[in-house]
């Protein structure tokens, strides 16, 4: 077996990856993505986060284009897949980041509510999975596609996030036989699940978080923070960094497996 020196194992230089999500997580993981070589697709459903992530990238020398894409819509799909191969070339990387995760007791949800956290995290990664291995098995190269799920995907983290743990058990499911599908194509499937991270999507879910009479949310977020043995929320280079490792040649013997980043927060 012929050794990848070390200085080549993170280099991405002639890959292709398409992040979904633009901001929060999705940044850190573009930059990571970027940095180490990679032609980086940004997308969202919202132009202006998608614009200044790219315009961010851009300046740093590195390169990025974005879309407006909503991953539960099939044909805003098979367009962001046909844009990574019309403008870089091909497809090699995808990450199913994109997710929602608005805080509502079962009790006050409605089906509405359920529907459209299930066909984003869900069939987004359903929908981008399907047509992005295609395009890599069509490619014959092979090809890394990394599903953020969350330790909701392993144990719930709070009330409110029924049917977005529901979504995360789902995705996990989702990437172990998705995994055993297309390692014949030489594509690894594997995932990452945060625990609490700092970005902009977590501040305005606990602003507006549904909490059942008497429930105080800063005593939930004091109590959580308190399970966490690295004493600090995560922040989203924290997972960048994992995803540029599966998306590496570091994790060339890994399908089907999850990579809990959560500051320790399930040991407790």
């Amino acid at each position: 077996m012929e050794l990848i020196s070390g200085n080549k194992l993170l280099d991405l230089t002639g890959k292709t990856a398409i992040v979904t999500g633009a901001v929060g997580i999705g940044y850190g993981i573009s930059y990571r993505l970027a940095e180490a070589g990679a032609k980086v697709l940004v997308t969202g459903r919202n132009q202006e986060e998608i614009d200044k992530t790219v315009a961010d990238l851009t300046d740093k020398g590195f390169k990025a284009k974005g879309i407006k894409a909503d991953v539960s819509i099939e044909a805003d799909v098979k367009k962001m897949v046909e844009t990574a191969v019309s403008d870089f070339g091909g497809l090699d990387i995808l990450v199913n980041n994109a997710g929602i995760y608005p805080s509502i007791p079962v009790h006050l949800m409605t089906l509405e509510d359920f529907d459209k956290v299930l066909t984003i995290n869900l069939k987004g990664v359903f929908l981008c999975s399907k047509y992005a291995s295609e395009q890599m098995i069509k490619q014959g190269k092979g090809g890394k596609i990394v599903n953020i799920t969350s330790i909701d995907a392993l144990h719930p983290s709070m009330v409110g996030l029924a049917h977005y743990d529901a979504s995360k058990h789902g995705v996990w499911g989702f990437t172990k036989n998705l995994a055993l599908e297309l390692a014949p194509h030489k594509i690894w499937v594997n995932a990452v699940a945060p625990g609490g991270i700092a970005t902009p999507g977590v501040q305005k879910m606990q602003s507006g978080m549904k909490m059942p009479a008497g429930v105080d949310m800063a005593k939930v977020l004091e109590a959580f923070m308190g399970k966490i043995p690295m004493h600090r929320m995560g922040e989203p280079d924290d997972i960048g960094k994992v995803v540029l490792f599966l998306a590496s040649d570091m994790s060339s013997y890994m399908t089907g497996s999850q990579i809990v980043v959560d500051g320790g927060v399930l040991l407790s």
